[in-house]
Order: structure tokens, then C-alpha cells, then sequence
């Protein structure tokens, strides 16, 4: 299993250990994503970091979608299917489902970005980003970041 984290808030006056955190999650700016993979130790970051970022279970679906129109590789060039069958040999419906269990880290894919440039969402957040969603806000843990992706795809 792996998660599909969010950075909704880009405050710059963030508590050193919670930017050291963010930094090692590669969200440095608003509306980054990334995946990782379900371990104690990204647990651990994710806890940590919870109060700017939104994260969730990731969906094979999602995670194909990400990588289609939202995934660069060196270059700043688009990540296609004939690239990722080059370099990868396997599909891209394969290497999403690997992502999605937590089989591969993004990082260990080469000339692959680790960090997905996402637009504000559409419509704009439902709720208050400066709450967890169990307080009626947008971070924290949400078994729908998916919904919350696709707005911002």
C-alpha cells in the first residue's frame, strides 16, 4: 500500500522539524503531490506534517492518471506510455499498479520526477484549510484525497 500526499498549505514561517520533514517528502511548494510508500518511518513524516498536507490511500486509477498528466521526466518533458515501456518494460497500467501497492518508489524510478505539479482545485476547497478533516477541514488523513486529485488534475 502507499499514499498519495498533498501540501495544501505553503506557509513560510513553518517550525524547523516540519519543514525538514516537508523538505524530505519533496513538497516544497503549494499543491505538490508525491507517493509513498506505507512504512513507519513515512508514517511517522506524514504525522508530523499532518497540519499542511492531505494524504490518503493511493488508487491504481488515480495513480495512471498522475503519472499520464501530471508526470515530467528530465527535461521537463511529458511522461508517455511509449517511455515508460522504453525504459521501465512494463506498461503503464503496471507501473501504476506497483506504485499504488508501494512495490516501487517514485525515487527509484530514473529520469522519472518525484514530485507531481498540481493546479489549485477546481471550485476550490470544500472546507477550511487551516483544519483537519475530523475538525470539518481539508488536511489531514481522507480516504477521498482522490476526489481531491482529480479536482486538481
Amino acid at each position: 500500500m502507499a499514499y498519495i500526499v498533498v501540501r495544501i498549505r505553503g506557509i513560510p514561517d513553518v517550525r524547523y522539524d516540519v519543514r525538514e520533514t516537508l523538505k524530505r517528502l519533496r513538497l516544497h511548494k503549494k499543491f505538490h503531490a508525491t507517493i509513498v510508500p506505507d512504512t513507519p518511518a513515512y508514517r511517522g513524516m506524514l504525522f508530523k506534517a499532518k497540519d499542511f498536507i492531505a494524504y490518503g490511500p493511493a488508487d491504481k486509477d488515480i495513480v495512471k492518471e498522475m503519472l499520464l498528466k501530471r508526470g515530467r521526466i528530465v527535461g521537463n518533458k511529458p511522461l508517455t506510455e511509449d517511455y515508460v515501456k522504453k525504459e521501465f518494460s512494463m506498461s503503464l497500467d503496471e507501473l501504476a499498479d506497483k506504485l499504488a501497492k508501494g512495490e516501487v518508489k517514485l525515487t527509484d524510478l530514473k529520469n522519472v520526477k518525484p514530485v507531481f505539479r498540481l493546479h489549485p482545485p477546481r471550485g476550490g476547497f470544500k472546507h477550511s484549510i487551516k483544519k483537519l478533516v475530523q475538525a470539518g477541514g481539508e488536511l489531514g488523513f481522507r480516504d477521498d484525497i482522490s476526489d481531491l486529485i482529480q479536482k486538481m488534475l
